[in-house]
């Protein structure tokens, strides 16, 4: 039985309210009876057959159970260890994990998208993409960034969910365990 990482987009904040209760109950639903959350901030470690669609599959169910609709990315315990590896923040990782996240994005981020968002780089941020991963470093912490606001406004895709480094690293010890 292989673990998946299921992210949700934007919920806790603003009024989209996803309990662990909602997420347990929707991955019930879907027929993943071991199912366990961590924080409070939209995510969700599956083990079973995951199967093709996993995250629409996901996106209607919640949409169904709860009438939110918001996006899922879904990630093996393979592609969160490839995101860890590939970290090329190491230093501000063992320093100060709490200001370096990844963006997990819905699919590849292209170079000109990548010029665009450094563009919107108002701070001293750092970004780098690896596949469907964007690494921030928030040099100086995320709460007085503009970036994430910035990019908005520029309404270029991908779609994706952000994460503290920390958090990474307790995704990765739950399906390692």
């Amino acid at each position: 039985m292989s673990p998946h990482i299921a992210l949700l987009r934007a919920v806790n904040v603003g009024g989209r309210k996803v309990l662990k209760d909602d997420l347990l109950g929707l991955a019930t639903d879907l027929g993943f009876d071991d199912a366990k959350t961590l924080l409070a901030s939209g995510n969700l470690v599956l083990w079973g057959e995951a199967g093709e669609g996993l995250e629409a599959r996901l996106e209607d169910g919640l949409e169904r159970r709860m009438g939110l609709r918001t996006d899922f990315m879904v990630r093996t315990a393979a592609e969160l260890q490839a995101v860890i590896a590939a970290n090329p923040f190491r230093e501000q990782a063992a320093t100060r994990p709490n200001h370096l996240l990844v963006s997990f994005l819905k699919t590849p981020i292209d170079g000109d998208t990548v010029e665009v968002l450094r563009a919107a780089i108002k701070g001293r941020e750092e970004i780098h993409a690896e596949g469907r991963a964007l690494y921030i470093d928030f040099k100086d912490g995320i709460g007085d960034s503009t970036l994430d606001r910035d990019w908005k406004k520029t309404k270029r895709e991908p779609l994706g969910t952000m994460r503290n480094w920390n958090t990474v690293l307790k995704l990765a010890d739950m399906v390692a365990a």
